[in-house]
C-alpha cells in the first residue's frame, strides 16, 4: 500500500491516504465546510497542550475566534455554528483527542457560556498527516494529488503498485475507461499475484471485469464499512440494481464504451418508484412513506458513496459497481401481493 505506520507506546495507527480522492470520503460526522474548520482550529489549539494538561471551554472558545478570523465569521449567538462545535467536540472524544472531565459537549448546542473542563489527550498530534512537503499554496484536494503524481513519477512503477493496491483495498471499486490505462494492464498482468496478497492479508476475492476491478469480501471475512448490510436503504438499492440490470440486458439502457450508463434524474427516479410501488408491503414504514424528493436524495447520496451512480448536471452517470450486486425478493412475495 505504501501507507505510513506509526507505531509508540500511545498509538497504532496506519495513516490511510487514498490513491484518489471521492466525494463520499471525509468525517461522516461532519455536515458543513465549517466542521472542518473548526476541527483544524481545535487541533491548532491542541498542538501547545501538553499531555494531560487540562483547559477550559471559554479558552477554547476564545482561541478557536482569534485562529479563524481571517477565515470565517463566527457568531456563537448563531445555532448553527453551535452545533458545528458540537459535533466537532464530539468527534475528537469519540477519537479520544481530548476528554471532558467536567461538564459534557452536548451542552454547548444550547448556551456558548456552560462551562466544560476538558484534558488534552496528547492523540492530536497524531490525527493530521505529516506531509513531506509545504501544503501552505494549496487551494483545494486536487492540489494534493497533483504533488502525489509528480513524487510518483520519480518512481513510476513503485508508485502505480501503491496506487493499484490502494484503490482495490481502500475504495468500492476501480473504474478504467481506456484499454490502455497503466493501472488496469498492471491488475491484468499481476492479477495472481495480487489475489495471494489480499487473500492473506485482508481476505477477498479479486474480480477484474472489462473496466473494473472490486475486491469482494467473503462472508465472515469482512471489516470497515460494507455494502450490502442489514438495513432498508441497503435493500431498497439492491432491488434498483436488479431493475437497473434488467434494462441494460434488454437493451433499453445502453451501455457506453467504459461500461457506464448515462440516464436522466427523472428516468432514474422513476424506476426507484417502480421498485417502492411493487415492493411497498415489504418496505419499512419510513421508506414506504417517504417523500419523493427525500427518497431520490437517500438513493443517490447511498450509490455515490459506493461508487455506483455519479451525477452529471440533469443526468446520472451508472457505473459498473450497480449491476455487480443486485437483489430480489423471493418467488412467493410476488403471490403473496398478488393476493392481497
Amino acid at each position: 500500500m505504501g501507507w505510513t505506520v506509526i507505531n509508540n507506546e500511545q498509538i497504532l495507527k496506519v495513516e490511510k491516504i487514498p490513491a484518489r480522492a471521492e466525494g463520499y470520503m471525509g468525517i461522516t460526522d461532519f455536515t458543513e465546510s465549517r466542521d472542518y474548520c473548526l476541527f483544524c482550529a481545535v487541533l491548532i489549539f491542541l498542538e501547545d497542550k501538553e499531555e494531560q494538561e487540562q483547559f477550559l471551554l471559554s479558552e477554547l472558545v476564545d482561541m478557536l475566534e482569534l485562529q479563524l478570523k481571517d477565515v470565517m465569521d463566527v457568531d456563537w449567538t448563531s445555532f448553527t455554528q453551535r452545533k458545528s462545535l458540537v459535533r466537532v467536540l464530539q468527534f475528537c472524544e469519540n477519537m479520544r483527542l481530548l476528554e471532558a472531565y467536567e461538564g459534557s459537549s452536548d451542552n454547548v448546542g444550547s448556551s456558548i457560556g456552560q462551562e466544560i473542563l476538558y484534558e488534552n489527550t496528547g492523540l492530536s498530534r497524531y490525527m493530521a498527516v505529516n506531509f513531506a512537503y509545504s501544503i501552505a499554496g494549496f487551494q483545494s484536494w486536487e492540489d494534493f494529488e497533483k504533488q502525489q503524481n509528480q513524487e510518483g513519477e520519480a518512481d513510476r512503477g513503485h508508485y502505480r503498485i501503491n496506487r493499484v493496491y490502494r484503490q482495490i483495498a481502500a475504495a468500492p471499486a476501480l473504474y478504467w475507461n481506456q484499454s490502455d490505462n497503466p493501472d488496469s494492464i498492471y491488475l491484468k498482468n499481476q492479477r495472481q499475484w495480487i489475489q495471494k496478497n489480499f487473500s492473506e492479508y485482508l481476505g477477498g476475492q479479486l474480480h477484474i471485469h472489462k473496466n473494473a476491478a472490486f475486491l469482494v469480501m467473503d462472508e465472515g471475512e469482512s471489516f470497515g464499512e460494507m455494502h450490502p448490510r442489514e438495513a432498508m436503504l441497503p435493500e431498497l438499492v439492491l432491488l434498483l440494481c436488479g431493475r437497473i440490470r434488467e434494462k441494460a440486458d434488454e437493451g433499453i439502457w445502453k451501455e457506453r464504451y467504459d461500461g457506464c450508463i448515462v440516464v436522466s434524474t427523472k428516468e432514474f427516479q422513476k424506476e426507484i418508484y417502480h421498485c417502492r410501488d411493487k415492493y411497498r408491503l415489504a418496505w419499512s414504514k419510513e421508506y414506504r412513506e417517504m417523500e419523493d424528493a427525500k427518497l431520490l436524495t437517500a438513493v443517490i447520496s447511498y450509490m455515490k458513496s459506493w461508487m455506483m451512480i455519479g451525477e452529471c448536471g440533469e443526468e446520472l452517470v451508472i457505473y459498473p459497481a450497480a449491476g455487480k450486486m443486485i437483489g430480489s425478493y423471493p418467488a412467493e412475495f410476488d403471490v403473496k401481493e398478488k393476493n392481497g
